[in-house]
């Protein structure tokens, strides 16, 4: 018989506050959900959740853990500056520097998520931008960053780059490497992700069929960016509840 959430869930560690463990859960979910959506690649990618409480400090994978072996427990505690808080685990050099980067610049993030999508990583390698090709791309108009490629991200030069380049947008496209969407709560940067993706997939498949693209007109893309705008500000509460049931239903072992 499958566990429940409640059944699953792990002991707290001595001396953690209620807040850090929430987030830890939160974020060992994300993790899972990603696996479910075929979001993963190998050891790599990685998403981050800022500890609330703590502006300095966030939660990052180790770096040899699937995303369907991450859970609340196995999360690295470190500052922005790299410090490991709790255990001694590693992880990624090139994940610490996108993510910090990011981080450290924009006090209101406090979630990134960075993939390597098939289409994803197409559309990087292509000298296009993400088009407004249906409802869901909308919420990228005139939104979203580009990232020119220096090899592996595991200077941390780059992380100024980085940083200047996203701006103050949610969303970005790494140039032949993949996508980053960021956000003040988990589920809206789950969502922009989401949506990110299934508008790099819906691009590739129109552009392959040759047929002459329907855009619609800059007026009526904006209107639709600041309808997504006015949505994300309620911060995806109830998508983020629906998804944190997913997970649960899917496999609750997260919560240890």
């Amino acid at each position: 018989m499958a566990q429940t959430g409640s059944q699953a869930q792990g002991a707290k560690p001595a001396g953690m506050s209620d807040a850090e463990w929430s987030a830890r859960i939160d974020l060992a979910a994300a993790h899972r959900l990603a696996d479910m959506f075929g979001w993963t690649n190998l050891v790599y990618n990685h998403i981050t959740l800022r500890v609330p409480g703590e502006s300095n400090c966030f939660l990052l994978k180790p770096n040899d853990e699937l995303f369907n072996e991450v859970t609340a427990s196995s999360l690295v505690k470190l500052d922005l500056d790299g410090k490991v808080q709790d255990g001694s685990r590693s992880v990624n050099v090139a994940g610490f520097n996108i993510h910090t980067a990011v981080l450290a610049a924009r006090p209101e993030i406090n979630c990134s998520i960075h993939v390597h999508t098939k289409a994803g990583m197409a559309i990087s390698a292509l000298d296009v931008a993400v088009l407004p090709l249906t409802q869901g791309s909308m919420r990228f108009y005139n939104r979203i960053a580009y990232h020119d490629y220096y090899g592996i991200s595991d200077k941390d030069a780059e992380r100024a780059q980085i940083a200047a380049d996203i701006g103050s947008m949610k969303a970005m496209i790494l140039r032949n490497h993949g996508l980053l969407t960021c956000a003040p709560g988990i589920g809206e940067a789950m969502m922009s992700m989401k949506y990110l993706i299934d508008s790099c997939e819906v691009q590739l498949a129109v552009q392959a069929s040759g047929a002459p693209l329907r855009l619609p007109p800059p007026d009526i893309c904006e209107l639709a960016a600041k309808q997504w705008d006015n949505h994300d500000k309620r911060g995806n509460v109830a998508e983020w509840a629906a998804l944190m049931r997913m997970a649960d239903a899917f496999d609750p072992t997260f919560r240890r």
